[in-house]
C-alpha cells in the first residue's frame, strides 16, 4: 500500500524550477527566452537621448515666443535707429560715403558740442552723487517728522518732466524772478543780482536738481537693508560717524552709486529740455546741435552724424556701467560685516 501510494503521487521534484537554460537546450530555445516581452521605447533605452530631444523641443518653443517681441522691439526701436545710421552715410550730393562724417568732425561747432556736453554731463554727475549721497543718508539714518513723506514725494518727483524743474527755477532766478524781484524792491536798485540761469551754470543748477533724485532712489533702496545693528556694533566698538558712513555705510551704497551715477550721466549727455528752457546763451550740446542742424539749417545728414556720435557715447557708457556692476555686486558680499569690523578696529 505504501509503495502503490507512493506511485501515485506526481513527480513535482522532477520539474525544474529555475528558468536557466540547462546544458541541453537548444541554442534558440536559450534566444528565444532572453528576449523581452515588450520592446522599451528608444527614450526609455536611452535617456541621454531623450533628455536631448526634448531639450531642444523647449529651446525651440522658447524661439517661438520670443520671436513677437523681438520683431515689435525690431521694427520700432532698431528700424528707426538702422535708418539714422544710413542717412549718415548719405551726403547730399548722393551716393553713400563718409564725407559727412569727415564734414561734421572737422566743425569747430561739432567739437565745442562734443566738450560742453562732457563736461557739464561729468559735472553733473558729480553734483548728483554728492548731494544725493547726503539726502539719502539724511533720510535714511536720520529721524525726522516727514522723512516717509519725503521719501515718497522723490517717488513722484522722478515722473516730473525736465523743462518743469527749469521753468520753476526760471520762476525763481530768472532775470525778473523772485529772488531779483525781492532783492530790488529791499535795494530799491534797477535789476538784481541773479543772472546765471543762461549760463552753463544755469544748465548744470537745473541739471543736479532734477537727476538728483534719480541718485537717491536706488540709495534708499540699499540703505533699507542695511541692518541698524551693525551700526550699532561699530558705534559700540568706538568708530565714529564719519567712519562708520566711511567703512560701513559706503561699501553697501556702492552698487548704487555706480547704478544711479551711471544713469544720470546717460541722461545728462541726452538732456534737451533743461538747456533748450533755460535758453543758455552759448551752450550748444549735442542733442542741441542735432535738433540745430536738421530743423534750423536742414542739414540731416550732419544731424544723423551727430546723432550717431551721441549713441555711441551712450551705449559705450552703457556697456562701462554694466561691468562696473558687476564687478562690484561680485566683490560686494559681505561688505557690511567686514566694514563693521574694520570701523571698530
Amino acid at each position: 500500500m505504501a509503495s502503490a501510494s507512493a506511485s501515485a503521487r506526481p513527480a513535482t521534484h522532477a520539474t525544474p524550477t529555475s528558468t536557466e537554460p540547462t546544458g541541453t537546450e537548444p541554442t534558440g530555445t536559450r534566444a528565444t527566452h532572453a528576449q523581452p516581452a515588450t520592446t522599451a521605447p528608444a527614450d526609455r533605452r536611452d535617456p541621454e537621448r531623450g533628455a536631448g530631444r526634448r531639450g531642444r523641443a523647449a529651446g525651440l518653443t522658447r524661439w517661438l515666443w520670443a520671436l513677437p517681441p523681438v520683431a515689435v522691439l525690431a521694427l520700432v526701436f532698431l528700424y528707426p535707429l538702422y535708418l539714422v545710421v544710413e542717412q549718415s552715410f548719405s551726403p547730399d550730393e548722393g551716393g553713400t560715403s563718409l564725407a559727412p562724417y569727415r564734414e561734421v568732425f572737422a566743425s569747430e561747432a561739432f567739437r565745442e558740442a562734443l566738450w560742453t556736453t562732457v563736461w557739464i554731463a561729468v559735472c553733473a554727475t558729480i553734483g548728483c552723487l554728492v548731494l544725493g549721497f547726503v539726502l539719502a543718508l539724511i533720510i535714511a539714518f536720520v529721524p525726522f517728522p516727514g522723512g516717509k513723506a519725503v521719501a515718497k514725494f522723490i517717488d513722484v518727483f522722478l515722473s516730473f518732466p525736465s523743462f518743469l524743474i527749469t521753468l520753476a527755477l526760471l520762476f525763481i532766478y530768472g532775470t525778473v524772478g523772485m529772488a531779483n524781484g525781492v532783492y530790488t524792491d529791499v535795494t530799491g536798485a534797477a535789476s538784481g543780482p541773479f543772472d546765471f540761469l543762461n549760463t552753463p551754470w544755469g544748465v548744470l543748477l537745473a541739471e543736479i536738481t532734477y537727476f538728483t533724485p534719480f541718485v537717491m532712489r536706488p540709495l534708499l533702496a540699499a540703505f533699507s537693508g542695511i541692518e541698524t545693528a551693525q551700526l550699532e556694533v561699530a558705534s559700540s566698538l568706538g568708530a565714529r560717524p564719519a567712519r562708520i558712513v566711511r567703512q560701513v555705510i559706503l561699501p553697501e551704497a556702492l552698487p548704487a552709486l555706480a547704478a544711479g551715477g551711471s544713469l544720470v550721466l546717460v541722461m545728462c549727455l541726452n538732456e534737451f529740455g533743461i538747456v533748450l528752457f533755460t535758453g543758455a546763451k552759448g551752450v550748444t550740446t549735442l542733442p542741441m546741435l542735432v535738433y540745430s542742424e536738421a530743423i534750423l539749417e536742414s542739414d540731416y545728414p550732419a544731424a544723423c552724424v551727430v546723432a550717431v556720435v551721441n549713441i555711441a557715447i551712450s551705449v559705450g557708457l552703457f556697456g562701462l556701467y554694466r561691468a562696473l556692476v558687476a564687478r562690484t555686486g561680485r566683490g560686494g558680499e559681505g561688505a557690511l560685516l567686514k566694514g563693521a569690523r574694520r570701523a571698530g578696529a
